[in-house]
């Protein structure tokens, strides 16, 4: 069954995380790359603003998380994910290694998404999954070549592959 509702939600929350992103990778780019970061950051808020927008006209439309269990599972997996990621930057900031706490981040976020596919039954959250996982091995090796923080490859990367899910989640709700 499709959720109309969820792919509304899909489009806000991934607009709104989208936009977080892209603002964490206003963390020492390369000043050619704050303009264009930044209008990107501005998009994915207009169609965070466009999710919320129908999300809320269609509260009543049917979603996934009506079901009990799969409430509970979302629940589990989102306070899996903040402690795992709190604990693991706590530790990187300890080491004196805060440059890998966006990557760290962006990991953790990823990996969730594989626990969400059986919540929403909807396996395009593998992808997204694998996308940002792809995200973090890609930062790790490509900013120091760069030489910008890895929050910079990171934000870029994994604001783009969200921003692309909000999109997507748009597209589903048009089409449903």
């Amino acid at each position: 069954m499709e959720y109309v509702r969820d792919y509304a939600m899909y489009a806000s929350v991934f607009g709104l995380f989208s936009f977080i992103w892209f603002g964490w990778a206003q963390e020492r780019p390369r000043p050619s790359w704050r303009l264009y970061i930044g209008i990107a950051s501005c998009i994915a808020l207009l169609v965070c603003l466009m999710g919320v927008y129908l999300s809320v006209t269609n509260w009543n439309a049917p979603s996934a998380l009506m079901e009990a269990s799969a409430f509970r599972d979302y629940l589990i997996s989102f306070y899996a994910e903040f402690v795992l990621a709190g604990a693991g930057a706590f530790v990187l900031i300890r080491l004196k290694r805060k440059d890998y706490i966006a990557p760290w981040i962006a990991f953790i976020v990823g990996i969730h998404f594989i626990s969400l596919k059986s919540v929403f039954d909807d396996p395009s959250l593998w992808i997204l999954a694998a996308l940002l996982v792809a995200v973090v091995i890609v930062s790790i090796f490509l900013s120091p070549k760069l030489q910008v923080a890895n929050s910079a490859i990171t934000g870029i990367g994994a604001g783009t592959v969200l921003f692309g899910f909000a999109l997507l989640g748009l597209l589903r709700f048009i089409t449903v």
